[in-house]
């Protein structure tokens, strides 16, 4: 089917933080086991729960004020937008972290999604939701991300057409081996990858979707 929304997400995809989030969970006391550290300090003590959350607004900040857009975000942005298809930033990061982001280097996203609306990645709802709202099915939808959350997500919500920007050592070691993937080495290439599936009837390029260099 025909692309009508694409699903982007933020740090390490359109915003280039500084942030090590392996740091954080190590100054918060969480282990690396690829969850969210928002799923951890639900499960924690409120005073647990209270220290690990500052700990997180912390480096968030810090990202906001130390980032950058990644080079190629406004021109994704752009192609799909000439294209007809809504782009949605979908973030765990908080609202006033997505919103800091965007004052500072405005994208223009149709949509902005955070931690805050509801469900986070890997749920399925991550990305089902903003869907629902939007009256589309997960065939129509392309996801743009750069980690195993993304990509879990994703295919959750019965997502298929999935663009993974150069993920890091630590979190290609997290990409479940069976879940397909086109993999681009910037935006970009990932600009390239996405007109090939927007020239294609049913989203999917000549070559099909693989793990690797695209």
């Amino acid at each position: 089917m025909t692309i009508r929304a694409a699903l982007f997400d933020m740090d390490g995809t359109i915003w280039d933080s500084p942030v090590d989030w392996r740091e954080v969970r190590q100054a918060i006391g969480l282990p690396p086991d690829g969850r969210p550290i928002t799923e951890h300090l639900e499960r924690m003590s409120p005073d647990e729960r209270a220290r690990g959350a500052a700990i997180l607004e912390r480096y968030e900040a810090f990202g906001v004020k130390e980032g950058r857009p990644v080079p190629g975000a406004g021109e994704l942005v752009d192609l799909l937008q000439r294209s007809g298809v809504i782009c949605v930033l979908v973030t765990n990061n908080s609202r006033k972290s997505a919103g800091a982001v965007l004052d500072r280097h405005p994208l223009p996203f149709d949509r902005v999604v955070t931690r805050d609306d509801g469900a986070l990645k890997p749920s399925p709802e991550a990305f089902s939701r903003p869907l629902r709202d939007l009256g589309m099915a997960a065939s129509e939808a392309l996801v743009i991300g750069d980690s195993h959350l993304d990509l879990v997500s994703a295919h959750a919500a019965g997502i298929r057409k999935i663009v993974l920007v150069a993920p890091k050592g630590w979190i290609r070691d997290l990409l479940p081996p069976d879940l397909p993937f086109h993999e681009a080495r910037d935006l970009f290439h990932a600009a390239a990858i996405v007109s090939s599936l927007l020239e294609q009837p049913n989203g999917i390029p000549r070559d099909g979707p693989r793990r690797g260099s695209a």
